[in-house]
C-alpha cells in the first residue's frame, strides 16, 4: 500500500502561507505528541525559513509520558523550544504566550528602546490535518472560533484569531506533503488518524500497529486484549497475523467457519488505540 493524501486546498494552503509570512512575527508548528517527528511536515522548514518557531506537542496526554521527554530533549537539541499540551483539557496551553515572547524577547525590547510600544504578536500556527489546530484556537481564544473534528480536512481555509490584547493567530488548513519518502511515516500518520481512513488499506495499518505494540508496548497489548503470550519475534509476517487472529478471536470477530475478520479487527485495534484504550502509546521514538 502506497499512502498519498494532497487534496488541491492544500496547495492553496501553501501558497497562502508564503504569501503572509512577512506579517508574522513567530510560528507555532502544531505536532502530534505521539508521533512527532512524523507529523513535522518537511515542506514547513522550506516555507518559515528562518522565523523564530515554537514547536508545540500537541495531544501529550495519548503519548508515553516518558517518550514524550525525549522528545523534548531531542528538539532542544536541534535549537527549538518544545513543549507539551493538551488543547482539549488545556494542559499547558497558557504557557504558549509566555514562550512566544521570550522567542521575542530581542525583538520587543528593541522597539520599547525605539519608544515603540509593543503591539500584539502576530503568530502562525500551522500543523498536518487533524493535529488539533483548531481545539487549540478554540482555547487560547476562550470561545468557540474554529471549526473542530475528529476526522482531518475540517479547516478549509485562513483566518485571524485574536488572543486578549497580547496574540493574534493565524490558522492555516492542515497540509500534508505531496510524497511520503519512508512509507512507515504514512503508516504512523495513518495509525493515528491524520490520513482519511476511506483511502487506507485499514489492515496493513493495523498490521503495523500490532508489530510496533508487540515489540514496545507488548504488556498493555496482551492486559487489554487477554493475550496469554506474544511472539518474541516479529519479523515474520504471520506472526503478527496470529496476534491479530487472537485478538479478533477474544473480540468476536468471527465469521462463518470460525474465520477471523481481519477488517473488523483492524478497525477495533485502530479505534482502540487512537481512544487511548490501550494505554498512553507513543508510535515512535528519537531514536
Amino acid at each position: 500500500m502506497t499512502i498519498q493524501w494532497f487534496p488541491g486546498h492544500m496547495t492553496k494552503a501553501r501558497r497562502q502561507i508564503e504569501e503572509k509570512l512577512k506579517l508574522i512575527d513567530v510560528v507555532i508548528e502544531l505536532l502530534d505528541a505521539r508521533v512527532p517527528l512524523s507529523s513535522r511536515n518537511p515542506m514547513i522548514d522550506e516555507i518559515l525559513r528562518n522565523k523564530p518557531r515554537l514547536v508545540v506537542l500537541n495531544k501529550s496526554d495519548m503519548a508515553d509520558p516518558q517518550t514524550t521527554a525525549e522528545w523534548v530533549a531531542y528538539f532542544a537539541e536541534q535549537g527549538l523550544d518544545a513543549l507539551p499540551i493538551d488543547s482539549s483539557s488545556g494542559y499547558q496551553v497558557k504557557e504558549i504566550i509566555p514562550r512566544c515572547k521570550k522567542l521575542m524577547a530581542a525583538k520587543i525590547e528593541s522597539q520599547i528602546r525605539k519608544g515603540i510600544n509593543p503591539r500584539a504578536i502576530r503568530a502562525l500556527i500551522v500543523g498536518i490535518p487533524n493535529v488539533g489546530k483548531s481545539t487549540l484556537i478554540n482555547r487560547l481564544a476562550g470561545k468557540k472560533i474554529a471549526a473542530t473534528g475528529d476526522k482531518p480536512g475540517v479547516t478549509k481555509a485562513q483566518q485571524w484569531v485574536k488572543v486578549g490584547t497580547e496574540m493574534e493567530l493565524l490558522d492555516t488548513p492542515g497540509i500534508l506533503w505531496p510524497k511520503f519518502e519512508d512509507q512507515t511515516v504514512g503508516l504512523r500518520l495513518a495509525a493515528t488518524g491524520a490520513i482519511k481512513d476511506e483511502i487506507l488499506h485499514i489492515d496493513e495499518v493495523a498490521f503495523h500497529v500490532v508489530r510496533y505494540l508487540v515489540e514496545h508496548y507488548g504488556d498493555a497489548l496482551r492486559e487489554r486484549y487477554s493475550l496469554e503470550a506474544l511472539p518474541d519475534d516479529v519479523s515474520e509476517p504471520d506472526e503478527v497475523v496470529k496476534v491479530m487472529e487472537a485478538i479478533g478471536r477474544r473480540r468476536g470477530c468471527v465469521v462463518s467457519g470460525g474465520r477471523i475478520d481481519l477488517d473488523k479487527t483492524s478497525t477495533l485495534i485502530l479505534r482502540e488505540l487512537r481512544t487511548n484504550m490501550l494505554g498512553r502509546i507513543s508510535m515512535e521514538r528519537p531514536k
